[in-house]
């Protein structure tokens, strides 16, 4: 089993998401009927330049950061960069992706996932654990949680605030694919919405850091059920 992060000049979460799932191939307790195996799982650093992604390739984390600076737009130079072809290909695919605060901005500009993200309510940047409402258990990186469930995981962002046109929302509400919604909307997202699923629900994009939160010793673990739940879709895929 093969995950992939993808950096950009001014990513600074690679490292946190590429942690993330290493703890969870190395030290999970999921199994597979069907011969799957852990055992020479591993985790690639993927440079933006690159054109294709490794061989064998199941899952492809996008890291928070600050991808080009943020110039422009958040994520608009990172989801032109020559990988996100691959990347695109590979989620048409029904691969595997998550991309978490910064690179939930890169799947919006990227077109992979719908609407977009802009400056915080208040135009300030937060930086504080947050409780979110599982929107949704009908997807692999949700799958490990109960449906309304509340958890907790860090935010760090000043562009946050999640927008769309009101059809779009009503495809995501009728199509069940708000993965998270904000117990306290901290930055104004309509609807408090915290992460969303594409159609083909195998690309996640949530503004708060699961990737934090793998291990009791950085604060808490909710966010391992994330890495846990794409795993177990995997092993038994």
């Amino acid at each position: 089993m093969r995950a992939a992060i993808i950096r950009f000049p001014g990513s600074n979460c690679d490292r946190d998401l590429a942690v993330a799932f290493s703890k969870t191939f190395g030290e999970s307790d999921l199994s597979s009927d069907n011969g799957r195996s852990l055992s020479n799982s591993s985790v690639s650093m993927v440079w933006h330049k690159d054109t294709s992604l490794p061989e064998g390739t199941d899952v492809i984390g996008i890291p928070g950061g600050f991808s080009f600076g943020d110039y422009l737009r958040c994520g608009a130079l990172a989801a032109r960069s020559p990988i996100m072809n691959a990347v695109a290909r590979f989620a048409d695919d029904g691969g595997y992706v998550i991309g978490t605060c910064n690179g939930f901005q890169v799947l919006t500009e990227s077109g992979l996932l719908p609407g977009t993200l802009i400056r915080n309510a208040g135009i300030r940047f937060l930086c504080m654990d947050v409780e979110l409402e599982v929107g949704t258990t009908s997807s692999a990186f949700t799958c490990r949680f109960e449906r309304e469930q509340v958890v907790r995981l860090p935010i760090a962002h000043l562009e946050g605030n999640y927008r769309t046109d009101p059809d779009t929302l009503t495809r995501l509400r009728q199509e069940d694919r708000i993965a998270f919604r904000y117990q306290d909307n901290p930055n104004g997202s309509l609807e408090s919405i915290a992460g969303v699923l594409s159609e083909n629900r195998r690309v996640l994009g949530l503004m708060p850091h699961p990737e934090r939160q793998v291990d009791a010793l950085t604060g808490g673990t909710d966010g391992r059920r994330i890495f846990e739940g794409i795993v177990a879709r995997l092993l038994a895929s």
